[in-house]
């Protein structure tokens, strides 16, 4: 028995490895873009106010039509397949970005926006077949793990465009994003190919997750509703990478070949963050996600209202501790509340609202950075404030929806 246990966990640790090869190529694409995708689109004639709506277009195509391909998933049980097509539609969209003419901001729009779709597509089928294996290793743990192999892969797409930049030289800044785009082909075919493999090695990721499921529909209860109010207040006020690497670029606080190590670093830290957040939540839960929002609501203070390198430099450092327990957590998170039998429903509900959040949010500070970088900086912060006492209260509820149960089944 223990060794057949074994086998399940090594099985299981296998594939959660596989897929994190798969997501490191795919983030060293796409986040390798985006270390440099707002001073480009700048470049390409994009205002920061057309910046930012198309980037929170984006995350809201990203998000919203996860509650679609969720449902899809859910209903067709075609799990593999959406994963393929989204991870074709969203790497292959990133060199394609390498083909627009100047002042070609529009089409370069489409593509982000392209990118975020095929996103959307995969997103809820793969965290269900992530969340099959991550339940014989701990559910935060394989979250993390797998977020750790994710921002690994989004460190070295931006090293790798910095490495570009200082290899081209000093010549036209839009030549050498479009150079940076084209390379970024490369990870993006390897990333296609390695989610074939994938499938053909795993065909049913479904075995790993031996518990019982009783059927029960999901419900909306009232814990559920205060944590999707605190991570919306959350993703409301987190500004998106492309304004910071903007303002970055506006305050020459660093040089321009420098800009993709910002997003480098940022990357790192959402890594080492990922990990630590992802253990820390198999201990205590959403606690974990509490001292990770007390530890980056004030990211946007350091970074906007400033020129000062070092002092940006630690508003990045904030920037990555949220985002890499955000993204670790959440989804363990929502592992626990969602039943088997829905999961990808219950993931693409779920980050719709989310991504509903952060459409407007990056909207409204976008639009406040045009009038004021004091503007953004208030609402940023103030939301991601206001996020920590729901959590709280959502902690509280869910406390007593268990006692609740506990007493009913006696």
């Amino acid at each position: 028995m223990k060794a057949q246990k074994r086998t399940v966990l090594s099985g299981a640790m296998a594939f959660l490895t596989l897929m994190g090869i798969v997501s490191l190529f795919s983030d060293m694409t796409h986040e390798g873009a985006r270390s440099v995708l707002g001073e480009y689109l700048n470049l390409a004639g994009a205002s920061a106010a057309t910046i930012g709506f198309v980037s929170g277009v984006g995350e809201l195509c990203g998000y919203s039509l996860r509650l679609l391909s969720g449902f899809l998933a859910d209903r067709t049980k075609k799990y593999w397949t959406l994963v393929i097509v989204g991870y074709a539609l969203q790497v292959l969209a990133i060199p394609a970005l390498a083909l627009i003419p100047e002042n070609g901001w529009l089409l370069a729009c489409g593509l982000v926006i392209l990118e975020r779709i095929g996103k959307a597509v995969k997103k809820p089928a793969k965290n269900t077949l992530v969340s099959f294996a991550a339940s014989e290793i701990g559910t935060g743990k394989g979250f993390a793990y797998q977020e750790f192999l994710d921002q690994l892969g989004a460190f070295l797409g931006p090293v790798i465009l910095f490495v570009i930049s200082l290899i081209r030289g000093t010549g036209s800044l839009f030549s050498t994003y479009r150079l940076c785009f084209a390379f970024l082909g490369i990870p993006a075919l390897i990333t296609v190919a390695l989610v074939i493999f994938s499938r053909i090695q795993y065909p049913n990721p479904e075995v790993f997750e031996k518990a019982e499921e009783e059927r029960k529909e999901f419900r909306f209860r009232k814990s559920f509703l205060l944590y999707m109010a605190a991570i919306c207040l959350f993703a409301f006020g987190f500004a998106d990478f492309t304004l910071i690497t903007l303002h970055a670029a506006r305050t020459h606080a660093f040089p321009d070949s420098a800009l993709s190590l910002l997003y480098a670093a940022a990357m790192a830290v959402d890594a080492m963050a990922a990990l630590f957040f992802g253990w820390l939540f198999d201990r205590i839960g959403l606690k974990a996600l509490v001292l990770s929002t007390v530890c980056s609501a004030f990211f946007s203070c350091f970074v906007f209202l400033t020129g000062n390198p070092w002092m940006m430099g630690i508003g990045i450092v904030l920037w990555g501790i949220g985002m890499g327990a955000q993204e670790s957590i959440m989804k363990a998170a929502v592992s626990r509340i969602i039943p088997k039998s829905m999961r990808s429903s219950g993931f693409g509900f779920f980050e719709t609202g989310f991504g509903i959040a952060w459409f407007l949010g990056s909207w409204l500070l976008g639009y406040l950075y045009d009038i004021r970088p004091a503007y953004l900086v208030l609402v940023s912060a103030a939301a991601q404030v206001l996020a920590i006492p729901f959590y709280l209260a959502c902690i509280r509820r869910r406390a007593g929806e268990a006692a609740e149960e506990a007493g009913n089944g006696l």
